[in-house]
């Protein structure tokens, strides 16, 4: 693999921001990332940070990201649910996933943790398949819901909750 695996710091968060915008262009959505530089340090750096960042980085070049951070479960207490994990299109089948995704499993079972989640598209067979070669369980009776801000103004609206 020849990269090392650190957690993200700082002066990162261009790299990471532009392995996010990588994703959404992947994933159909080129428009739908809104958080800036200044959201990621903000919010991933610092003792209180909201999400933890593990970057796979040669010379200084970020290869990939595996981004986590807590969730609680009514049946497993806190858990870690990873948001993304990216790797640049001219690094992938290097190992680089893979170290990545390990870092997060190893994470999430020192602090003795029972669950880290995550969701997958349906059509990005290629990383269905590395999870489940993984031993992870793809879900596929489960279906993901999200309310974007105007969904939420609107039914807010609805039950009288704000104008």
């Amino acid at each position: 693999m020849n990269a090392q695996i650190r957690i993200a710091e700082s002066n990162d968060m261009a790299q990471v921001l532009r392995l996010i915008t990588e994703l959404a262009v992947y994933e159909k959505e080129p428009d739908a990332v809104e958080i800036t530089v200044d959201d990621l340090i903000a919010y991933g750096t610092g003792e209180d940070r909201d999400f933890t960042c593990f970057i796979a980085e040669r010379d200084g070049d970020i290869l990939g990201i595996a981004l986590v951070y807590f969730r609680f479960s009514t049946w497993k207490g806190r858990t870690v649910h990873l948001e993304d994990l990216i790797v640049r299109e001219q690094y992938r089948g290097q190992g680089i996933g893979m170290a990545l995704y390990t870092e997060v499993i190893n994470y999430t079972y020192s602090l003795g943790l029972k669950r880290v989640e995550w969701v997958v598209l349906d059509w990005n067979t290629n990383a269905v398949d590395f999870y489940k070669r993984s031993g992870a369980i793809v879900m596929q009776e489960w279906n993901t819901v999200q309310m974007d801000t105007q969904a939420m103004k609107q039914f807010l609206v609805s039950k009288g909750k704000i104008d």
